[in-house]
């Protein structure tokens, strides 16, 4: 939805040749934006939340049914999980609607075809929403790992007390909780890698007036990353060829281990 409604803002300022603030009404230059201007950063900052808000609600829920299954069947309703994200994108667009009432400015960034608040420059009422908005974002990000994490390792301890040798049927079970642990930790890094330098980036600009577009710019191309790229590993790494490819490298790497310990043994006998 967030690519839906940005990419044709920008794409229409690259086939009219103008920037956000001349593009929509209200703005008269690149130093005072306009609604669209200010309808774009809005937009880049609850659709950077928004959607960390439910991976942190998915990880809770992984992190439950694993870990907690009993206070998991008693407590988490189907009527809980259809009224979490509407009430999730409220707060959110309720949150990232502050700069438009006066806390944090939205800024116009190089070369013009994007918005998002000003992260570096100004006072303390200009600075405060981005420190805010970067610290909620790393409590979120934070959390989400720890969650992730715990859920890595009782899936771990369940593939473990999985029968290792056996028919196929006896073996599928721990092969597939291996596959759930390969996915996730996947997607965990992939996640942390792109929220982090905006995270950064937000302190910088704030404590140590480091103003630089450029790299403002990419921290926001590796959030948009985060979001692009998800599916995909998702989808290709569910598929059967790379489940066939997962397993037979623990099966090498449990027989090596064996092996291994098999010639250790043997040592210490002799």
């Amino acid at each position: 939805l967030g690519k839906c409604l940005l990419s044709p803002i920008v794409l229409a300022a690259y086939a009219y040749n103008r920037s956000l603030s001349e593009l929509g009404p209200g703005g008269r230059s690149d130093d005072e934006p306009g609604v669209l201007c200010q309808l774009f950063a809005f937009l880049m900052a609850f659709f950077g939340l928004a959607p960390t808000l439910l991976l942190l609600a998915m990880a809770l829920e992984c992190w439950l049914s694993l870990g907690h299954p009993y206070f998991y069947r008693r407590h988490l309703t189907r009527r809980l999980g259809v009224t979490l994200g509407p009430a999730a994108a409220g707060l959110c667009a309720l949150f990232c609607a502050l700069p438009l009432l006066g806390f944090g400015v939205p800024m116009q960034y190089c070369p013009g075809t994007w918005c998002f608040i000003r992260m570096a420059g100004g006072g303390p009422r200009e600075l405060g929403f981005p420190v805010l908005y970067a610290s909620l974002m790393g409590l979120l990000v934070l959390a989400i790992v720890a969650c992730n994490v715990s859920s890595m390792r009782h899936l771990y301890g369940m593939a473990r007390r999985q029968p290792r040798r056996g028919p196929p049927p006896a073996a599928a079970p721990r092969m597939e909780e291996l596959d759930h642990l390969v996915l996730l930790g996947l997607m965990t890094v992939l996640f942390t890698v792109c929220s982090l330098p905006l995270i950064i980036r937000a302190y910088m600009g704030a404590f140590a007036a480091d103003f630089n577009e450029n790299a403002d710019l990419s921290a926001l191309r590796f959030l948009s990353v985060n979001s692009i790229v998800d599916p995909w590993v998702f989808i290709i790494f569910r598929t059967s060829v790379f489940r066939t490819f997962v397993r037979r490298v623990c099966r090498r790497l449990s027989s090596r281990r064996a092996s291994l310990k098999g010639s250790n043994a043997e040592g210490d006998g002799q």
